[in-house]
């Protein structure tokens, strides 16, 4: 029997690892510019890469239920996940001092990379 919380699951954690190893691509090409850019942009695109994967165990745990029940797990997933980066966002920028453009790059392309992970099935 087909499972389909299974596929969707193991399609999240797909685009997470896709979404690590961009991030890890980028945060390597801005070494040549300086250490802090490369850890801003790690930083931001992890931080992405986080919040999918929270949002994939949110949305997806809990097995088969209610419409209603389905859409607040989605629901709750997708603000959970945006609360995390921008949380994070704001301790890396505000307190961590890291380049805004470090940081956005990393959630540019993290968030780039994910959608090409997920249509790609």
């Amino acid at each position: 029997m087909h499972d389909p919380t299974f596929a969707g699951r193991r399609l999240a954690l797909r685009a997470t690892a896709w979404q690590a190893g961009a991030t890890a691509l980028l945060a390597l090409a801005f070494i040549a510019f300086s250490v802090p850019q490369a850890l801003g942009a790690l930083l931001g695109g992890l931080a992405v890469a986080a919040g999918g994967w929270l949002s994939g165990r949110v949305s997806l745990g809990g097995g088969v239920a209610p419409a209603a029940g389905a859409l607040a797990r989605l629901l709750a997933g997708a603000m959970l996940k945006w609360v995390l980066v921008f949380g994070v966002l704001a301790l890396g920028i505000g307190l961590g001092g890291l380049p805004p453009l470090g940081v956005l790059s990393g959630v540019l392309v993290a968030l780039v990379v994910q959608v090409l992970a997920l249509a790609s099935r």
